[in-house]
């Protein structure tokens, strides 16, 4: 059946609402600031085939590694009405060990599963030896608990041998029960409002319509390769190190353009790492997937015809598709931003409209210990933002989430509400864009002080290396972290956990962008 394009209009926005409506009772709904205030969470919905047709605008990090987590559920488990499954395990589809996904098929009053829904929500802590679960590790064990595809919902009732075997193995078990309550919820909502188009337009007019939806956006992305001049470009960078040595990572990438077709081959990449910066494949394809999307202009239908025309090579063993029990906790948050960084410098060379490097780094800081206030454990992470680059014709934004992150900071008064801590200072660091015909955006400096004692860990990049800039334009300026204590200013290494005492305050400064053109251009 050939597609009505008003009726591809409207298909469209109805399953991409389906996802976004997804977002809004899971944020509603949840219990941590992490999932409430800073939205680290993201929905999507799946065909009858479990190939996606549609997500909401969330964290780009998880919407392009979901389908293999959706995969991984669909090939270990039987999913009947009412069946729920949970899983977090980097090596079968997931990212890394905070992120939790749920998945479920939708069923009407057949017997066969009409579409699939997925969400995935970053826990604040999910055990492992730090709070926060995004410390210093060099195995995956060190990282928390690890969760195979397993049924949490069986036939409309919570599994409570599942929900407890969870809930003993994490730091805050009241808090991740509640976040995983408002997950189910979110995948009701999906389930509801699917139904309510299949009941409106019939199951055969809406599954035609989310293939039509696949197809339309490989074919835009099949066109948008082929406005690229034909050829092979190749770019390199580098993440600081691994937290266990100072040598740099490389991240290495060839691209090859051949008509309406792309190679992404990762080979030259470093060999994974005994640090906790491997990325799996997932996070790998994720990457690609965000930044081949960036680069058709317009709304375009967030769906799986996006990777179709793509062939992404990472080979095992390496730093962007590690095998266990590598650690993988900086893989989605920091090898992922240096993928994209990575990718985007390749495809400048094709003449596309590519911006100078954002700062390259989510700067993850967890901090954890006993509340004073009840005497019960507290973990609170966050990432923070930085600079944006340069763009081919505007500055770059200042104080912003980039990239593979589309969360939020947290606001002072949630989190003065929520965690012993006080925010000392919320500014943007002035002058550390990298200077150009456009400037980079400037980063960011945060201060908390801890109001009681804490295990503090900083898992970060861009500390060593800076943001590059494009056409002349000068990098951005590198990032920092100190301890200030009653013993003067300690800094903080990249990718290191320390103990502190009430009284401390801790002082991140987030890299800048890198500038675009040179500066005596204008």
């Amino acid at each position: 059946m050939k597609a009505d394009p008003v009726k591809l209009e409207i298909f469209k926005s109805l399953y991409s609402s389906v996802a976004e409506e997804m977002g809004v009772s899971l944020r509603r709904s949840a219990f941590s600031p992490n999932i409430k205030e800073r939205r680290d969470y993201s929905c999507a919905v799946f065909n009858r085939e479990g190939t996606l047709i549609a997500q909401g605008d969330h964290m780009p990090v998880h919407l392009g590694s979901m389908p293999m987590s959706v995969r991984a559920a669909l090939e270990s488990l039987e999913l009947a009405p009412g069946d729920i499954a949970v899983l977090n395990d980097p090596y079968a589809g997931g990212t890394h060990l905070p992120d939790v996904t749920m998945v479920a098929a939708v069923y009407g009053s057949g017997q066969w599963p009409l579409f699939y829904v997925a969400n995935r929500a970053h826990h604040a802590d999910i055990g492992g030896a730090t709070p926060g679960s995004m410390g210093r590790a060099d195995e995956i064990y060190q990282e928390g608990l690890r969760i195979p595809p397993v049924k949490l919902m069986i036939g409309g009732q919570i599994n409570q041998d599942v929900m407890r075997l969870i809930s003993a193995n994490v730091r805050l078990p009241e808090e991740r029960e509640g976040d995983l309550t408002a997950q189910l919820g979110a995948i009701r909502t999906g389930e509801t409002r699917l139904l309510e188009i299949v009941e409106r337009y019939g199951f055969k007019e809406a599954d035609d319509y989310a293939r039509h939806l696949i197809n339309y956006t490989a074919a835009l992305m099949r066109r948008r390769i082929r406005d690229l001049p034909d050829g092979t470009y190749t770019a390199e960078d580098f993440l600081d190190d691994d937290g266990f040595s100072d040598q740099p990572v490389r991240i290495a990438v060839k691209i090859t353009i051949s008509g309406e077709r792309a190679t992404v081959d990762f080979t030259g990449s470093a060999p994974q790492v005994r640090g906790p910066i491997n990325a799996v494949e997932a996070i790998t394809v994720s990457a690609v997937y965000y930044v081949f999307r960036c680069l058709i202009p317009g709304d375009v239908p967030a769906s799986w015809g996006i990777i179709e025309p793509i062939n992404v090579i990472a080979p095992a063993g390496s730093v962007v598709n590690a095998r266990p029990p590598a650690p993988v906790a900086g893989g989605n948050v920091e090898t992922s931003q240096r993928i994209v960084d990575t990718v985007l410098l390749a495809l400048a060379e094709t003449g596309a409209a590519i911006p100078a490097a954002s700062q390259g780094t989510m700067n993850n800081l967890t901090i954890g210990g006993i509340d004073p206030r009840s005497n019960r454990p507290f973990a609170y992470y966050e990432t923070v933002a930085g600079g944006m680059g340069a763009r081919p014709a505007a500055d770059g934004i200042d104080g912003v989430h980039t990239h593979m992150t589309n969360s939020l900071n947290t606001p002072a008064e949630a989190m003065e509400y929520a965690y012993p801590m006080r925010v000392r200072r919320y500014a943007i660091r002035h002058g550390s864009g990298g200077r150009g015909l456009h400037r980079g955006g400037d980063g960011v400096v945060r201060e908390l002080e801890l109001l009681t004692e804490a295990q503090v860990t900083l898992l970060a990049d861009r500390r060593k290396t800076r943001p590059y800039g494009l056409r002349g334009g000068e990098a951005g300026f590198a990032g920092r972290a100190q301890l200030i204590s009653a013993d003067g200013e300690q800094e903080i290494g990249s990718k290191q956990s320390l103990q502190a005492t009430a009284g401390d305050r801790i002082r991140i400064e987030t890299p800048g962008g890198g500038g675009y053109g040179r500066p005596d251009e204008g």
